[in-house]
């Protein structure tokens, strides 16, 4: 070894040492070598190690952990569409339902098979589509206990929460059980544009546990095994499918919301305003356009409103009214808080859909242009290079097999209407359970006491119905077509509502005209919300979650130009009707109180103004004039039976 060297590391320009080395680096050598003899001495006289003590605590997250993973890894689903590929899926009840997404069900058609990780293979027929929200609910047949996770609600996860998803990315599950990627959540409320106007991802979770391709559909969890979110969009290196730990799910409240209306078989829509907003120079969220036909115009939105919060969430910026608004299906209705020169009002608004039923046709058909980022594929610039759906292309022609006969009918608007009747019967069986009116023509006369202490009166008959108000008697004819005269004036049709209510408790919904399962809705009261409240439930929280309005079911019905729509509780009791006498106008709104058999109240509105508050004090079943008995069949308000 040369002094030039030594130099160069630092040595002295001195002779060598006895040991070679000099200087720096001959204390440097005799150092390491002093360490390593000292180490060998140490492992050779310590003899074992003693055990390290894990804490009880640790010992318990893990253990939480592997069994939030197993309950989730049992409900997980993997979608397999023959020659079209496939994805991944989660069931949400025992009976089979389990989400997926839209562009993972869109090139199976109407059958598929679905694997568990019990290692079995079951048929499943699809059921309902949101095009619009990238969601489809199908159901697996072949048992009735299959395992299932549970939505939890998403509006209470946080950013750091921690996260896992169970899937099949790249079709790697042929034993059927799911591939697990762990994470946190990165972010929430986050929005993801439309390829076109499907596709759109809005108030989603953003996460790092891994998405690839194949998990399209499959559940997010959260700690306890509970479904937060439908993994459906990724972003990806330029030029290849690698996952760079940017993953996108549906809310799990927004698939409660959309759940009653797949349920029944529909081809959903997605939410509008019927106005556009935009950001003032102050920073206030303002009303930049709004079309007159619009519910929002009706109860009074105008331009250059400030828009304050929309269905309970506070509206600050102009992607936070998209982000709530992509949550909504269309048809419900929701709070609205807007403010006009300082003054705040509060109104309950109906919100119309995004689309024809014909451009939703067309857009399951695969008529409508999809965004299918092909692998290294460019992306727009300024955007991360989302993935959107996996696996696309011409829909196969599919065999329904025979395990799925009689689980499919085509009809137009409908995804699937065999389900669409299943939802109907059950409603009308808890209806008549609820409400066991004999059938018959007897009249039923409904008596009591206004809000001011006036005697009330209405007699409901096979052939007429009739109201005696303070204000005078009003009558419309009940027989075949009904009469849309919306009598009483002024209250937009109670009589042709209360018409369809006395059909539909006393023979079922098949008296009613063409009636079918129109999914859930939030069952707010018909009086404006209050600061906090709104109804049946808090201002402030989402539908369908604690404090929220309760999600109740809805049958439609239509007969002649008359349309109504009954909100139905669980336990079957009938909430209220709303009747549209025509399309263009304010429905007669009628709202029930239950009681422990019949109502106990009734509360009337049209448009803005509260029609009447009615006390019901009674009901009589009344034999028809010409065959009446000397003793009538009387049934008290409180459901006994005098």
């Amino acid at each position: 070894m040369n002094s030039r060297f030594l130099r160069r590391c630092g040595g002295a320009r001195g002779p060598l040492g006895s040991d070679g080395l000099s200087g720096r680096a001959g204390l440097i050598a005799r150092h390491v070598a002093w360490h390593v003899v000292w180490g060998v001495a140490m492992a050779l006289t310590a003899g074992e190690l003693p055990a390290v003590e894990i804490p009880a605590g640790v010992r318990a997250a893990e253990r939480a952990r592997i069994e939030a993973i197993a309950r989730g890894s049992r409900a997980a689903v993997a979608i397999f569409a023959g020659e079209a590929g496939g994805g991944s899926g989660v069931l949400v009840s025992a009976d089979g339902y389990a989400l997926t997404n839209f562009h993972v069900v869109q090139p199976a058609g109407v059958a598929m098979k679905c694997g568990l990780s019990d290692g079995r293979l079951y048929d499943a027929v699809l059921v309902g589509l949101d095009p619009t929200g990238d969601v489809a609910l199908v159901k697996l047949v072949g048992r009735d206990d299959f395992p299932f996770a549970e939505l939890a609600d998403s509006d209470l996860v946080e950013v750091g929460d921690f996260c896992f998803a169970a899937g099949n990315p790249f079709l790697l599950a042929t034993d059927f059980r799911p591939s697990i990627s762990a994470g946190i959540v990165s972010g929430t409320r986050r929005y993801q544009f439309p390829a076109g106007t499907i596709l759109e991802y809005a108030d989603c979770l953003q996460v790092d546990a891994a998405i690839n391709p194949g998990n399209s559909g499959g559940g997010l969890f959260d700690a306890e095994g509970r479904v937060i979110g439908v993994n459906g969009r990724a972003s990806f290196e330029k030029r290849g499918r690698v996952n760079v730990g940017v993953g996108y799910a549906i809310s799990s409240n927004q698939l409660r919301q959309f759940l009653g209306c797949l349920k029944g078989g529909r081809l959903v829509d997605h939410a509008t305003l019927g106005a556009t907003v935009a950001t003032a120079d102050d920073g206030r969220v303002v009303v930049s356009d709004i079309l007159e036909s619009s519910d929002a115009y009706r109860r009074g939105l105008r331009y250059d409103d400030e828009v304050v919060s929309l269905a309970g969430r506070p509206v600050r910026t102009v992607n936070a009214l998209k982000n709530i608004l992509g949550t909504l299906p269309a048809g419900w209705r929701v709070p609205l808080v807007y403010r006009r020169a300082g003054r705040r009002r509060e109104v309950l608004v109906r919100l119309a859909g995004l689309h024809t039923s014909g451009e939703l046709a067309k857009i399951v058909s695969g008529g409508a242009e999809t965004e299918t980022p092909g692998e290294g594929e460019e992306k727009r610039p300024g955007r991360p290079g989302d993935s959107a759906p996996h696996g696309d292309g011409q829909k196969p022609a599919v065999d329904i097999p025979p395990a799925l006969a009689g689980l499919y009918e085509p009809r137009n608007g409908f995804t699937n209407f065999h389900f669409n009747a299943v939802e109907l019967d059950r409603v009308a069986r808890r209806v008549a359970t609820r409400h066991p009116f004999p059938a018959g023509d007897a009249a039923w006369v409904v008596s009591g006491s206004l809000e001011k202490g006036q005697p009330f009166r209405i007699e409901l008959s096979d052939q007429r119905a009739t109201i005696d108000l303070p204000t005078g008697t009003s009558s419309i004819d009940a027989t075949g077509e009904l009469d849309a005269t919306p009598a009483p004036p002024g209250s937009g049709g109670l009589l042709a509502a209360l018409v369809l209510w006395r059909r539909l408790l006393r023979e079922g919904p098949a008296t009613l005209g063409r009636t079918t399962y129109w999914g859930t809705v939030p069952h707010w009261s018909t009086e404006p919300p209050t600061d906090g409240q709104a109804g049946a439930g808090d201002l402030t929280a989402a539908p369908g979650t604690r404090g929220g309005a309760p999600l109740v079911d809805v049958l439609d019905t239509a007969a002649a130009s008359v349309e109504g729509r009954f909100l139905v509780a669980d336990d079957g009791f009938v909430l209220g009707i709303d009747l549209w006498p025509t399309p263009d106008a304010d429905p007669c709104e009628v709202r029930f109180s239950p009681g422990e058999g019949l109502p106990t109240a009734m509360e009337v509105r049209h448009g803005d103004e509260v029609f009447g508050r009615f006390r019901i004090e009674r009901i009589d079943v009344e034999a028809p004039a010409e065959g009446r008995q000397d003793t009538d069949a009387e049934t008290p308000a409180d459901g006994g039976t005098t």
